[in-house]
C-alpha cells in the first residue's frame, strides 16, 4: 500500500494539481479533505487545460476513484458546474466520485455575508476571495451549519433553512446588504440535490476498504500551509486547516497509516492577496516573474505577489507536515535569469531569527538574509531527465535540498502532465 499526502508548501498555488495529476496516474483513490472552491487546481492535460475548484484532480485518471471528504465545505453550484464540464469533454463521473453527506455547504447567504464583513473591516480587510468560505466555516463550528446530510432530508432542510435565513437577513440587513430569499433557496437548492443526490454516499467505509485492501491512497492538499488557520500568516490565512494532520478529521484517515507527505514548492514564492511576504519583490524581477510564470490566482484571477523562494518557510512547512519529499514547481520559470537568490533565513534587528517567532505584524519586520545563485541560460522547459538539467540549476536544487532537510523527488520543468522529472 502506498498513502501519498501532498500538501502545499507556501501559501497555495505551488502547483500542487500538476503535481496530484501526475500521481493520480497511478493511484486507485484521490481523496480531498478540506477547503472549498476558494482553492484552484490548475491541470493541463490531453483534454485541455482546467482549474478545478472542488473535485479532486484525479478525477482525469479514468481507473482513479475521487472522494470529496467530510472536511470539505461545498458550493453546489459550482460542483455542478465541474461535473457538467467533466461529462463534457468525456470523463466519467458516475461510480468514480464520492461525497461525504458530513460536508457543509456553502449557502447564498455566507457569499454575501463574506463580502459584507471584508467591506466593514475597511483596512483591516484579510483578503477573502468572497466565495463565503469564512461564514461557512463559521457556523460550521457554531453548530449552525447546514449538511449534505440535510439536503437528503427534505423537512429537516427546510427547518433549518427557515431559522438560518432568518437569522442571517438580520445581520445582512445590519450591515447595509440585501436579504436573501428563502424561497428561491428552497427552489435553487431542491434542484442542486436532484443533479447530485447519486453522488452522495458515506466514504469512510470505502476509504478503510481501500486501506486494508493495500490500495495506492493520494490525499489532495488545498491552500498551503501559510493559510492554515493556526500555524499561518493570520489573520490573512484560510478557514481550514491546511496541513498534513488534517487527514484525520478531514478524511477519516489515521495519521500512522501515512507513507509519503509531499510538500509542493515553486521553485520561486508567490501570494495572492494580502499579508506578510518576507521576500517579496516590488521592482522589475518581480513583475518578470509574474508575467513568465503566469501569475493570477486561478480563482480570483488577481495578480500573484512574486518574490524570490524563501527557504525559512520551506523548511519550517517540511518540520510541521513531516515532509519526507518535496516537489519543486515551475522551475522552468527561472530560465534566462542571470542570478537567482534564495532566503536562507530571517534576522530581525541583527539576531537571526525563525517563522514561529511571532504572528503576523513581526513577519512583515523581519529581514530575509539571501544567497545568491549563478542563474542559467540552457532551457530547463521540457527536460524529463535530471542528467539533462544545466548544473547551475542542479546546485539551485541541492540548496534547496540542504535548507528544507528533505530530499527532492519531483521537479517540475512545464505545464504538461509529462513535463516533469522523478528523481
Amino acid at each position: 500500500m502506498a498513502l501519498n499526502v501532498v500538501i502545499g508548501a507556501q501559501w497555495g498555488d505551488e502547483g500542487k494539481g500538476k503535481i496530484v495529476d501526475y500521481l493520480a496516474a497511478s493511484s486507485d483513490y484521490v481523496i480531498r479533505f478540506h477547503g472549498g472552491n476558494n482553492a484552484g487546481h490548475t491541470i493541463v492535460n490531453k483534454y485541455g487545460k482546467f482549474v478545478m475548484h472542488l473535485i479532486p484532480s484525479g478525477i482525469f485518471t479514468q481507473t482513479t476513484k475521487t472522494i470529496i471528504g467530510n472536511g470539505v465545505i461545498i458550493d453546489l453550484d459550482v460542483l455542478i458546474s465541474e461535473i457538467d464540464i467533466l461529462k463534457k469533454i468525456g470523463i466519467k463521473v458516475e461510480d468514480r466520485l464520492f461525497i461525504s453527506p458530513r460536508c457543509h455547504l456553502i449557502m447564498p447567504y455566507h457569499k454575501i455575508l463574506d463580502k459584507l464583513y471584508e467591506r466593514a473591516k475597511g483596512f483591516g480587510k484579510t483578503g477573502t476571495t468572497g466565495r463565503g468560505i469564512g461564514p461557512c466555516y463559521g457556523d460550521k463550528v457554531s453548530y449552525n451549519g447546514i449538511r449534505l446530510f440535510d439536503l437528503m432530508n427534505r423537512r429537516q432542510f427546510l427547518e433549518k433553512l427557515k431559522i438560518q435565513v432568518e437569522i442571517k437577513n438580520k445581520i445582512i440587513k445590519a450591515l447595509g446588504g440585501e436579504a436573501v430569499s428563502f424561497e428561491e433557496i428552497r427552489k435553487n437548492y431542491s434542484f442542486f440535490f436532484s443533479k447530485i443526490k447519486n453522488f452522495i454516499a458515506e466514504p469512510y467505509p470505502l476509504i478503510q476498504k481501500a486501506i486494508k485492501n493495500k490500495n495506492k491512497i493520494l490525499l489532495e492538499g488545498a491552500q498551503g500551509v501559510f493559510l492554515d488557520n493556526d500555524f499561518g500568516t493570520y489573520p490573512f490565512v484560510t478557514a481550514s486547516n491546511t496541513v498534513s494532520g488534517n487527514i484525520n478529521a478531514g478524511a477519516g484517515v489515521a495519521p500512522q497509516k501515512i507513507n509519503n507527505v509531499i510538500g509542493v514548492s515553486k521553485a520561486y514564492a508567490t501570494r495572492v492577496g494580502d499579508g506578510p511576504f518576507p521576500t517579496e519583490l516590488n521592482d522589475k524581477t518581480g513583475e518578470k516573474l509574474r508575467m513568465i510564470g503566469g501569475e493570477f490566482g486561478a480563482t480570483t484571477g488577481r495578480p500573484r505577489r512574486c518574490g524570490w523562494l524563501d527557504m525559512e518557510m520551506v523548511r519550517f512547512a517540511a518540520e510541521l507536515n513531516g515532509f519526507n519529499q518535496l516537489a519543486i514547481a515551475k522551475l522552468d520559470i527561472l530560465d534566462g535569469f542571470s542570478e537567482i537568490k534564495i532566503a536562507t533565513h530571517y534576522t530581525l534587528n541583527g539576531k537571526r531569527v525563525s517563522y514561529i517567532d511571532g504572528d503576523s505584524s513581526f513577519l512583515t519586520k523581519v529581514k530575509p538574509v539571501y544567497k545568491t545563485m549563478k542563474g542559467w541560460t540552457k532551457k530547463v522547459q521540457g527536460i524529463k531527465k535530471y542528467e539533462d538539467l544545466p548544473k547551475e540549476a542542479k546546485d539551485y536544487l541541492k540548496e534547496i535540498e540542504k535548507l528544507a532537510g528533505v530530499k527532492i523527488k519531483y521537479i517540475s520543468t512545464g505545464a504538461k502532465r509529462d513535463e516533469i522529472i522523478k528523481i
